[in-house]
């Protein structure tokens, strides 16, 4: 989708436009996470659906399916252990 042009209001206001809305999954009411990225100087607006989402995706692509943190670290209890 391209960039749509739209005006901030009085009171800092701004309307998303009802595409991006429809895209986006959200209406009246709903609540929506803004952040500023300093890196690219970019506005994110998204739902807290869309950053949870987000977060399991990454987690996915660096965690596998044999991986677990408390087995890991009964492991590595283990070895401190015999090295003592």
């Amino acid at each position: 989708m391209s960039p749509i042009a739209v005006n901030i209001t009085q009171g800092g206001r701004i309307v998303i436009p009802a595409e991006m809305r429809q895209k986006m999954g959200v209406g009246i009411g709903d609540q929506v996470l803004l952040s500023w990225s300093d890196d690219t100087h970019e506005l994110r607006i998204a739902t807290r659906k869309q950053r949870l989402q987000h977060a399991l995706d990454l987690v996915r692509r660096y965690a596998t399916a044999t991986d677990s943190v408390v087995e890991e670290l009964i492991r590595e209890r283990r070895q401190a252990a015999t090295d003592e």
